[in-house]
């Protein structure tokens, strides 16, 4: 049968035949967006050369209004557990069964 790069070559034909009249449109739209994206990283690699390495800098001040987080008490004050008053025996919950030799 068809191997995987022949069915590619295949759907690059029927591609290319049946959206002839918007391959042209489809590529322009695609550099237009590459070119977007470069310009952009381009810009925020500069954003980073203009504020300097970080480390070895003063720490930024930032002026505004200090808030304090607001605690709330607890309604019903936390009461110990009750201990426990039960004994066990020693061989309970060892599977104590009859034994078998």
């Amino acid at each position: 049968m068809f191997g995987l790069s022949e069915l590619a070559v295949i759907l690059i034909v029927v591609i290319a035949v049946l959206a002839a009249k918007k391959l042209p449109e489809l590529a322009r739209s695609a550099g237009k967006s590459a070119r977007i994206l470069k310009a952009e990283a381009r810009a925020a690699k500069d954003d980073e050369k203009e504020e300097g390495p970080e480390t070895g800098s003063a720490p930024r001040v930032i002026q505004g209004e200090t808030v304090t987080p607001v605690t709330t008490a607890p309604t019903t004050p936390a009461t110990p557990a009750a201990p426990v008053t039960e004994s066990r025996r020693p061989d309970e919950g060892r599977g104590a069964g009859p034994r078998v030799s």
